[in-house]
């Protein structure tokens, strides 16, 4: 496989990809990736980002799903619409990304913990490759997580 532009771009299940912003270079590598959805938790303000995403995106034949959550206000209820995308794409092959794959990366873990049911040691990857969440992030996880006992 052609290495992705990608930032921090890591293969979570055979099924689930994900990274920091993409490039159109690596939307064109999607469908030789058996890629069939591309789901954005960046806001269209991150930077960096690539201008017409969605529409070079769906030119490739890939669903395309913006999830803007906002970087310092994170909340479950951006978490719960990623879960029910996830849900809906069952059985298909998916991206995830954001700006770094710091949103992306989180949202990953909280979802092989919450839905999936992993422990906390497997769950951790990809996120602590890619970074260690900051306080508002940690506290985001902590809340989250306590809020599902």
């Amino acid at each position: 496989m052609k290495p992705m532009n990608a930032e921090h771009t890591h293969q979570v299940f055979d099924w689930l990809w994900c990274s920091g912003q993409i490039s159109a270079d690596d939307i064109a590598a999607m469908p030789g990736l058996g890629i069939q959805a591309v789901i954005n938790l960046a806001l269209p303000t991150s930077s960096p980002n690539l201008p017409g995403e969605a529409e070079l995106v769906t030119g490739q034949g890939i669903t395309y799903v913006h999830i803007p959550v906002p970087w310092e206000q994170p909340n479950r209820q951006h978490l719960h619409v990623f879960f029910g995308t996830l849900k809906a794409f069952e059985g298909q092959s998916v991206w995830v990304h954001c700006a770094r794959n710091m949103r992306a990366s989180a949202f990953i873990y909280l979802y092989r913990r919450l839905v999936l049911g992993e422990p906390h040691p497997t769950a951790q990857h990809p996120m602590l490759e890619v970074w260690e969440p900051n306080d508002t992030w940690g506290a985001f996880i902590r809340e989250t997580l306590g809020a599902s006992n």
